[in-house]
C-alpha cells in the first residue's frame, strides 16, 4: 500500500536529519484499567441463564481458571453460538495481561525535531522498536502510546521493567505520513488502537498552529477511533477534552466489545463502517463495497450535527491493514479524492 507523495511534506521530512539521542524516561503508566471484577461478573451473567452462575467459582483451582472445564460444561448444555462467542470474548479479556496499554514520555538530552505523524525507534535493554510519536513537536518531551504485544520484541521489557529515570535510546525521525498544507478541506482521521498516536500529534499541532482555520473559515476536524473496550482508547480523556473545547473537533470512538461490560450507547461498528454513517446523505449505495451498504442508511449514535462531504475531505488512516484497505476502497467509492488520502497499515 503506497502513500502518495506530497513533495513539500516529503521534502520537509527528508530535511530532518536522523539523530540518535540518549533520553530519560519521565512517565511510564498504564492507560487501561484492571477490570477483573467487572469481567468476572459479566461472565457469571452470561452463564446464569444456563444455570451456571457458580461455574466460574467451581472451575477456579485457587491459582487460575480451568477454561477447558468451562468449555466442557458449555458443550453439555444448550447454548447459542452468540452467547458462546460473548463468553469467549470476556474470557480473553479476563486473561489479558495488565497493563496492556502504556503511556510513556521521555526527555532527550538534545532536541529531536520531527514532523507531526512521524515515528522514532525506541531502544530499551538493547532492543529497538519503532513507535509513532503522540505529541506535537511543540512539546518538550517525546510521548508514546504503546500496546502490549504478547511475546513482542520490546513490549514485554517495557511493561515489566520500564521505570521513571531509566535511560533509553531514541533514533529518528522516520515516516512520510505527514500533514497536508493547510487548505479549505475538512480533515478526517481514522484509526484503530494505537494507530491514533500519529493523529494525536497531527491534531494537536493543527490546533496549536491555527491550521484549523483557513482564510477565516474553520475546518471540521474528525477523529474516528476504533477499539474493543473503552479503556483501550489511547489518550481518550485528551480527545474528549479537546472535543469539549473546540466546536470544530469531532471525536467519534467506536467500541466493538464494551457493551458486554457496560451500558455503552455509542458507536459499535468497525471504524471504517462508522465513517460511512457520518457522510452527507446523498450517497449512491450501489457504489459502496458490500460491507458498507447496510450501514450507509443507519443513523449515527452520537449527537454530532456536522457531516463529512467526501469531495471536500482530506483523509488520513492508520491502523490494522485490513481496516485501512477496506476504508480506502470505501473512501474512493464515495468520492474522497485519491490525492487527498494518506494511510499506513500494520499487523
Amino acid at each position: 500500500m503506497d502513500v502518495r507523495e506530497h513533495l513539500s511534506q516529503h521534502e520537509r521530512a527528508e530535511q530532518l536529519p536522523l539523530a540518535t539521542k540518549s533520553a530519560t524516561v519521565t512517565l511510564a503508566e498504564a492507560m487501561d484499567d484492571n477490570r477483573t471484577e467487572a469481567v468476572e461478573e459479566a461472565i457469571r451473567g452470561q452463564l446464569e441463564p444456563l444455570d451456571g452462575a457458580n461455574w466460574l467459582d467451581e472451575i477456579h483451582d485457587g491459582a487460575e481458571y480451568q477454561w477447558d472445564e468451562l468449555s466442557e460444561r458449555l458443550d453439555a448444555v444448550d447454548v447459542s453460538e452468540h452467547r458462546r462467542d460473548d463468553i469467549s470474548t470476556l474470557v480473553d479479556r479476563l486473561e489479558r495481561a495488565y497493563p496492556s496499554l502504556l503511556q510513556v514520555r521521555v526527555r532527550a538530552e538534545e532536541e529531536i525535531d520531527f514532523a507531526p505523524g512521524q515515528y522514532v525507534t525506541l531502544q530499551f535493554h538493547d532492543t529497538p522498536r519503532a513507535y509513532s510519536l503522540a505529541d506535537s513537536p511543540n512539546e518538550d518531551e517525546l510521548a508514546f502510546g504503546i500496546r502490549r504485544v504478547p511475546g513482542g520484541r520490546l513490549t514485554s521489557d517495557l511493561f515489566q521493567d520500564l521505570e521513571v529515570g531509566d535511560q533509553v535510546v531514541v533514533r529518528g525521525p522516520n515516516g512520510e505520513m505527514t500533514l497536508d498544507e493547510p487548505s479549505s478541506r475538512d480533515m478526517v482521521f481514522l484509526a484503530t488502537g494505537t494507530g491514533a498516536a500519529p493523529f494525536k500529534s497531527m491534531i494537536d499541532y493543527t490546533f496549536e498552529e491555527g491550521r484549523d482555520t483557513v482564510d477565516g473559515e474553520q475546518r471540521d476536524i474528525w477523529l474516528f477511533l476504533g477499539c474493543g473496550w473503552e479503556d483501550d482508547i489511547p489518550h481518550g480523556e485528551h480527545f474528549r477534552d479537546l472535543a469539549d473545547e473546540r466546536e470544530n473537533f469531532h471525536f467519534v470512538p467506536t467500541l466493538t466489545r464494551e457493551s458486554l461490560l457496560t451500558d455503552w450507547d455509542g458507536e459499535t461498528d468497525y471504524v471504517q463502517q462508522v465513517f460511512i454513517k457520518y457522510l452527507v446523505d446523498e450517497l449512491d449505495e450501489a457504489d459502496l463495497p458490500d460491507a458498507f451498504a447496510d450501514v450507509a442508511t443507519e443513523q449515527p449514535e452520537t449527537d454530532i450535527d456536522a457531516r463529512i462531504h467526501p469531495e471536500n475531505a482530506e483523509l488520513y488512516a492508520c491502523g490494522v491493514t485490513a481496516m485501512v484497505t477496506t476504508l480506502v476502497s470505501a473512501a474512493k467509492a464515495v468520492g474522497v479524492p485519491e490525492d487527498s488520502m494518506q494511510y499506513e497499515g500494520f499487523g
